[in-house]
């Protein structure tokens, strides 16, 4: 077993099979990545709502590699177990104009530079009214390459992978991916310090990270098509939840209005204006399909873990 590494500056910006490989490792090796953010760098620290505004959306969510496994084939599977990812001591969340799931709701640019407890598991989205998150780090991007030719865009998530932006990959957990090219050729980026499920916003607490991951060839998996996972334990127990919900004959629609009515709750409750709350549901917010049976309406929930704050609202 090897241990390589991937530097920041070793990145590409498309899905794209014609890329040659910066590595080539053996079935259970390890390699440790460092990634920039999903901007790519343009947003640091001290960064304003300016920063958004100019932001070069054609340079943002790269990812690194693409990494070379040997004896992986069309057909087999990629197990990618998740070692390890710290994050940055910082990370942002924006409102960025045309993305999200009510950017036509949102239509100004609004950032969040969040200052992150790494010790303590958690970053306050509000210290005066005590509102925290936790944190939870995974990557946004994992991925291998198609077999089509490229360049196919890194914003959506494809049956290889890619922007699957799925908060439980994190550490502990394995990802399983189809192979449709020779040596799989796997990226990753898109660090993530925390995400509800759903991104409601297009962006959750986006990060720089560094990343260890172990790759293995697997055969006889002829089911996995698409990404699957396997997450460590998760414990949720004594956690409340304070859910909204949608009921529209459009799923999308259905989404939409969960958001909504989590977006006035959060208002009217915690005095968050809608730009904020609509931030924290992005960060905090796990959006669920309860009912897709009964047409013509569908029923789609959005949950608000009660704990991220201080004071209790019946």
């Amino acid at each position: 077993m090897s241990i390589h590494s991937v530097a920041r500056h070793q990145s590409h910006l498309a899905w794209d099979n014609s890329i040659k490989p910066i590595l080539r490792v053996q079935s259970g090796d390890t390699v440790k990545f460092d990634c920039l953010d999903a901007s790519n760098g343009q947003i640091t620290p001290d960064a304003t709502v300016a920063s958004v505004a100019s932001l070069v959306f054609s340079n943002v969510d790269q990812v690194n590699g693409p990494i070379f496994v040997e004896g992986a084939q069309p057909g087999d599977t990629l197990k990618v177990e998740v070692l390890s990812i710290e994050t940055a001591d910082w990370g942002w969340t924006a409102c960025i104009p045309g993305f999200g799931l009510l950017s036509d709701e949102f239509p100004e640019p609004a950032l969040k530079i969040w200052k992150l407890n790494k010790k303590g598991g958690y970053t306050y989205f509000d210290e005066e009214k005590d509102i925290k998150v936790l944190l939870c780090p995974f990557a946004g991007e994992m991925g291998v390459v198609r077999k089509e030719r490229g360049p196919f865009s890194t914003i959506p998530p494809y049956n290889t992978g890619g922007n699957i932006d799925t908060k439980h990959i994190t550490a502990g957990s394995t990802l399983y991916l189809p192979i449709e090219v020779e040596g799989a050729l796997f990226s990753m980026g898109d660090g993530h310090a925390a995400q509800g499920d759903g991104e409601v916003c297009g962006t959750a607490i986006e990060t720089p990270i560094v990343a260890e991951l172990r790759f293995s060839v697997v055969k006889d998996r002829p089911y996995t098509r698409t990404p699957h996972f396997k997450t460590p334990p998760v414990n949720v127990s004594n956690e409340e939840y304070y859910y909204t919900t949608g009921v529209e004959p459009d799923l999308r629609e259905a989404s939409r209005a969960a958001l909504r009515h989590m977006i006035q709750y959060l208002g009217q409750e915690y005095g968050l204006n809608p730009v904020e709350a609509y931030m924290l549901c992005s960060v905090a917010g796990d959006l669920r399909i309860h009912e897709v049976v009964d047409m013509p309406n569908y029923l789609v929930g959005l949950m608000m873990p009660s704990s991220i704050f201080s004071q209790q609202k019946s």
